[in-house]
């Protein structure tokens, strides 16, 4: 068994889970045998690619949530040059404070680069228990970086409601840190309204403690520059 068969059959069926799906049903949905779906699942055999985009259709994701991409490939390597802190990643996390439930919420972002538009496609996976399938999540979102002189911006769609959008701004995304501050836009439905959050960024899985808690809970210099500016900003 190859990593690849093993990684792609993983998340097939973490998909399926999530869709409460059984073997037996999405065998139907792309006329394959349960024993042919339990074998790509644990990457007994390989999937061709057309099969692979039935596999996706019928899981209602996107094509590229279901590929195995090392997170050690640089996107650096492609032809043009991208700000600092996402140079040599496929993957960053970001974290941010519930105050209504007031939990820690975290977030994973896959970053593939789309050739065809010359463009990083970003899946953004928010809301999950465990790291290690952390596609089991709330709520999915997919959207295209751009990156400008002063952060970068990344437009976002619900995947499961594509009515939705939401947005993430991430602040001198040119500088080399491990972490960066910014902002997520979106729409709470608990209670019904637009939102907008602090949002912590990193390179790395950062410790989830009461410290961290502490760096995304809106600080008295955060109301002081809303009050000053009268807007929402992040420094």
């Amino acid at each position: 068994m190859s990593q690849i068969n093993q990684e792609i059959g993983k998340k097939i069926r973490i998909f399926r889970k999530m869709r409460n799906l059984t073997l037996d049903e999405l065998a139907l949905k792309i006329y394959k045998s349960k024993s042919t779906i339990s074998k790509y699942e644990k990457g007994e055999i390989a999937i061709d690619i057309e099969t692979l985009y039935d596999i996706a259709d019928a899981l209602m994701v996107n094509v590229e949530q279901l590929l195995y991409v090392e997170n050690n490939i640089p996107l650096s390597s492609q032809s043009f040059q991208i700000p600092s802190f996402f140079d040599g990643i496929s993957q960053f996390y970001s974290y941010l404070y519930d105050g209504r439930s007031q939990q820690l919420i975290r977030c994973v972002f896959d970053v593939l680069f789309e050739a065809k538009t010359n463009q990083f496609k970003v899946m953004m996976y928010m809301n999950f228990k465990d790291f290690n399938s952390y596609q089991n999540c709330e709520n999915t979102y997919w959207g295209y970086m751009e990156h400008f002189d002063a952060l970068t911006n990344i437009i976002l769609t619900n995947q499961d409601s594509p009515m939705e959008k939401a947005s993430v701004q991430i602040l001198a995304s040119y500088l080399d840190n491990d972490t960066k501050y910014g902002l997520f836009n979106g729409f709470s439905s608990r209670p019904m309204m637009p939102v907008a959050a602090k949002m912590l960024f990193s390179k790395k899985k950062l410790k989830e403690d009461q410290n961290l808690i502490q760096l995304l809970k809106i600080s008295k210099e955060d109301i002081r520059l809303l009050k000053l500016y009268n807007m929402m900003s992040v420094i």
